[in-house]
C-alpha cells in the first residue's frame, strides 16, 4: 500500500523522510533548490561534477544527509533535454519515478518526499501531472508476492510518500492525484487477476471479481452460465470451453452515465484464464505464461472499477467472455464447425485460435442488444503482433479512422501505447472457408496473423465503429520500464480504455 500526501514546504525543509527526490531537466542551472540542498549536503556542486552528472534522462546521483539520529538520502533525477520548442516526453518522468520506487525498494526507504517538476516542462496541467504521479507511484509498488516466503524477497508493505508542491495549486494537485490512484489500483487489480496461479483463477473466480466490482460500484450486472450459453446459441464460447470441466462464463457489466442522452460505448475482452491451446497443443514452453491469457477480460473488468469511481459521462457496456482452453475427449476438434450468436459458422482448423472465437459471440451479442456507438475489444490474441510489434506497443486494426483519432489520442494521454497496423481488405481471402462462412485461422500464404484475426472479428461487429487491440507481447514481462516488473503482468489497457471512457464526446 502506498500513501501519497501533500505540503508546500520546500524540499530542503523535509528531512525526517528517509529519502528526497528532485527532478531536473539536462543542463539544468544550479538554481534555488539546490543551492539550499548544497547547505546540508556540501559539496554537492563538486559531487555532480565528478560524477559528471548533467540531468540526462534517467541519470541519477544520491548523496546522504546525515542527522544526529538518521540519515536521509537526497536523490536527484534526470529528466532529459527540452530540445527547442519541444517539451520533455511525459513517460521520461513516469519512468524516473518507476525508478525512484525501485531505488526506495532495494534500500528498504518507507517514506519519501518527492518535488514535484513544473508542469511546464512536459506541456501539461498541474492536474495531470499529478494524476501521472500517484498512478505510477502505485503501479511501481505493486509486487506479486503472495507465494514468497524468503522475507528477504518481500518489499516494504507500506510506503509513504510525500509531494512537495513547488507552488502548484493544491487542489488542482489533490484532484489529480485522486484520479490517478484511482487509476492505478485498478491496474493493480487487474495485474494480481493475471499474476494468479490459473487453478486459482478460472473462469467462475474471475466473474466473482466482477460481481464483487458490481456490487460496490452499484452497476447491473449479468453473468451467463455455460447451460444459457449454450442454449443462446454462442456456439464459439461453447466449442472453447468444451474441453475443459469448469463452465465459461459471459460477463456483462454495465456503468450508466446521469446524463439521460449519454452514448453507449463498448469494451470487450478476452478472458482464456489458461489457454493450452486445445487439441491443436502449445508446446510446453509456450504454455508457462498462458495464465495471462485473460488478460483483456482483466482490464476491462478492472476498468469498470475505475469508471465505478470517476464517474464519466458516457454510458459504458463491458463484455468478458470467459473460459479455458484444454484438451480432452469431449474437446472440439480441428475441421469442426461451430454457428455464432450472430448466426454465421465458422470452420475450426485450429483450437489454438480460440480466443477470436469467444470474443466472437461477444461482439454479436452486444451489437444485438446495446446498439452501442462504438466498440473496442481487447485481447491477448495472436503471437504474430507481438513478433511484429515486441513489448512496447499492442496493435490497433480498424478501418474507422474517426474512432482510432480517438484511441490514440488516449494512448498518447495514458501511456499505453498502440500502433496501428492496416485492416486492409485485401487481407480478406486469408480467411475464407470451403465448409463454412469463414475460418478461424488464416491462410499461411497471407501472413499477417494479427490482421487476418481481426478480420474474423469484423464478422461479428455489422456497421458499428470498431477498434481491435491486440496486446499480445504488451500483457506480461515488459523490459525496461522501471514501473513493470520482470515476469509480471503489465496491466496494459487499464488506463487506455479510462482515458477513452472520461474523455469520450458524442
Amino acid at each position: 500500500m502506498v500513501s501519497i500526501t501533500i505540503n508546500n514546504k520546500s524540499l530542503a525543509e523535509q528531512s525526517q523522510s528517509m529519502a528526497r527526490v528532485l527532478f531536473v531537466e539536462d543542463g539544468f542551472s544550479f538554481n534555488a533548490d539546490l543551492t539550499a540542498i548544497e547547505k546540508e549536503c556540501a559539496p554537492l556542486k563538486q559531487l555532480l561534477a565528478e560524477k559528471k552528472f548533467t540531468g540526462k534522462a534517467l541519470s541519477m546521483v544520491r548523496a546522504p544527509l546525515v542527522a544526529a539520529d538518521h540519515v536521509t538520502w537526497q536523490v536527484i533525477m534526470g529528466l532529459g533535454a527540452i530540445k527547442g520548442s519541444k517539451k520533455i516526453d511525459i513517460e521520461v518522468y513516469r519512468r524516473a519515478l518507476g525508478k525512484i520506487m525501485r531505488l526506495a525498494e532495494d534500500n528498504k526507504w518507507t517514506s519519501l518526499v518527492i518535488q514535484l517538476p513544473k508542469p511546464e516542462l512536459f506541456g501539461v496541467t498541474a492536474r495531470y501531472l499529478a494524476e501521472q504521479t500517484a498512478c505510477v507511484i502505485n503501479m511501481a509498488h505493486y509486487y506479486f508476492d503472495i507465494f514468497i516466503t524468503d522475507e528477504s524477497r518481500r518489499i516494504p508493505q507500506t510506503v509513504s510518500v510525500t509531494l512537495a508542491l513547488n507552488g502548484l495549486d493544491d487542489h488542482e494537485v489533490e484532484e489529480g492525484l485522486k484520479k490517478g490512484t484511482i487509476v492505478g489500483n485498478a491496474i493493480n487489480d487487474a495485474r494480481h487477476w493475471i499474476d494468479l496461479p490459473p487453478s486459482m483463477l478460472t473462469p467462475e473466480n474471475l466473474a466473482n471479481h466482477a460481481r464483487d466490482i458490481a456490487q460496490k460500484f452499484n452497476m447491473p450486472i449479468t453473468v451467463f452460465s455455460e447451460q444459457e450459453i449454450n442454449k443462446m446459441g454462442m456456439g464459439g464460447l461453447s466449442a472453447v470451453s468444451r474441453g475443459s470441466e469448469l463452465d465459461c462464463q459471459l460477463v456483462i457489466m454495465e456503468y450508466r452515465a446521469p446524463q439521460k442522452d449519454a452514448p453507449t460505448i463498448a469494451f470487450v475482452g478476452k478472458g482464456i484464464t489458461f489457454d493450452s491451446g486445445g487439441l491443436s497443443i502449445k508446446p510446453a514452453n509456450s504454455m508457462e505464461t498462458m495464465k495471462a491469457d485473460m488478460a483483456g477480460a482483466a482490464a476491462v473488468i478492472a476498468t469498470m472499477r475505475a469508471l465505478g469511481q470517476l464517474k464519466p459521462a458516457v454510458n459504458v457496456i463491458a463484455l468478458a467472455p470467459i473460459s479455458e482452453n484444454l484438451p480432452s475427449g469431449s474437446a472440439t476438434k480441428p475441421g469442426d464447425v461451430c454457428r455464432f450468436y450472430n448466426g454465421k459458422t465458422a470452420e475450426i482448423k485450429n483450437t489454438d485460435a480460440e480466443g477470436r472465437l469467444i470474443l466472437a459471440d461477444a461482439l454479436s451479442y452486444v451489437v444485438k442488444h446495446y446498439k452501442p456507438d462504438a466498440i473496442i475489444d481487447i485481447a491477448t490474441l495472436t503471437g504474430s503482433c507481438a513478433a511484429a510489434l515486441g513489448p512496447f506497443f499492442c496493435g490497433m486494426m480498424s478501418q474507422h479512422d474517426e474512432l482510432v483519432a480517438v484511441v490514440q489520442e488516449s494512448s498518447n494521454r495514458s501511456g499505453d501505447r498502440v500502433w496501428r497496423l492496416p485492416l486492409h481488405d485485401d487481407y480478406i481471402p486469408a480467411i475464407k472457408s470451403a465448409v463454412a462462412d469463414i475460418s478461424n485461422i488464416g491462410s499461411p500464404r497471407y501472413m499477417a496473423g494479427a490482421i487476418t484475426a481481426a478480420h474474423f472479428l469484423k464478422n461479428f461487429v455489422d456497421d458499428v465503429p470498431w477498434v481491435h487491440l491486440d496486446i499480445a507481447g504488451v500483457d506480461l514481462d515488459v523490459p525496461d520500464i522501471p514501473y513493470y516488473r520482470a515476469a509480471s503482468a503489465s496491466g496494459f489497457g487499464v488506463r487506455l480504455l479510462t482515458d477513452i471512457a472520461m474523455n469520450w464526446k458524442k
